[in-house]
């Protein structure tokens, strides 16, 4: 079996991003990572980060854009990524307003299908990034597959990302799988969750107003480099096999074990370069 080529998605080292856009791109290079998966370019051009990705050969797989800007400029915003020479663009978080059981939920699922079009005249494929907030059944039905039932998968596909499924309370490989054929970029996240989920779990991701540091809930959750955490990633690996998933893409929202950002960026590939074969 061919091994899965694997991306980091930069948010994961975002730091370093801001204080060295070129060198952590070139480190990340070194590390193993042969794709970069963007969520803000930091103050450069599409044009500049293209050239970088060119420099070090790196593969531009993808980028988040928040919805809202999508939605406001479709066309503008599509168009301007595409001169980064990404094959997808994902819709990456959804702010509490939009979120399923809202009313707003209603114009992300017609707004997906504005923004799909206008990407398949860029020949890019439109994504959605899951959290766990999708996990909610609306008249028993959870709101992702909602999402994925009344969007068609020519105008949106999947980037599961397993962390959240997971916590979500369903198995990741297993939902891999339900979205075969729809599942061309999977998001690897490891994780611990010792405890109860914590009530204000996106303060732990750095969106809300607290912040990751010495309280209950951090203890009761935390982020771990792939492969050190309750995934079972070679699981997860076959599965997105079995559903024709052409990338990998490692997340840590958070660094942890006292190591820094970048170090847990090296973690995860040397573990993946281990099992993802």
């Amino acid at each position: 079996m061919s091994r899965f080529p694997v991306g980091i998605q930069l948010y994961s080292v975002r730091d370093d991003l801001e204080a060295d856009f070129e060198g952590t791109l070139k480190a990340v290079a070194e590390m193993g990572y042969e794709g970069v998966e963007f969520a803000g370019l930091y103050g450069h051009s599409v044009e500049e980060a293209k050239a970088l990705c060119d420099k070090y050969n790196l593969d531009p797989v993808s980028t988040h854009i928040p919805f809202t800007d999508m939605i406001a400029d479709p066309e503008g915003v599509i168009g301007e990524y595409a001169k980064l020479g990404v094959k997808y663009v994902v819709i990456p978080y959804l702010t509490e307003e939009f979120r399923p059981g809202r009313e707003r939920f209603r114009e992300v699922i017609e707004g997906a299908k504005v923004i799909g079009d206008v990407c398949k005249k860029y020949g890019i494929e439109l994504l959605y990034h899951n959290h766990d907030f999708e996990f909610v059944k609306i008249d028993g039905e959870y709101a992702l597959d909602i999402l994925y039932r009344e969007v068609p998968a020519a105008l949106l596909k999947t980037e599961l990302d397993t962390c959240w499924v997971n916590v979500g309370g369903e198995d990741p490989s297993a939902y891999i799988r339900k979205y075969s054929g729809r599942s061309p970029v999977v998001h690897l996240k490891d994780f611990v969750m010792p405890g109860k989920k914590p009530e204000k779990m996106y303060a732990l991701i750095g969106i809300d107003e607290q912040k990751q540091g010495d309280t209950e809930e951090a203890e009761a959750f935390g982020f771990r480099p792939v492969g050190y955490g309750v995934q079972n990633i070679e699981e997860i690996i076959k599965a997105s096999r079995v559903a024709g998933s052409k990338w990998l893409i490692v997340e840590q929202d958070m660094p942890a074990l006292g190591k820094s950002a970048m170090e847990c960026a090296r973690m995860s590939i040397d573990f993946l370069k281990r099992v993802n074969n």
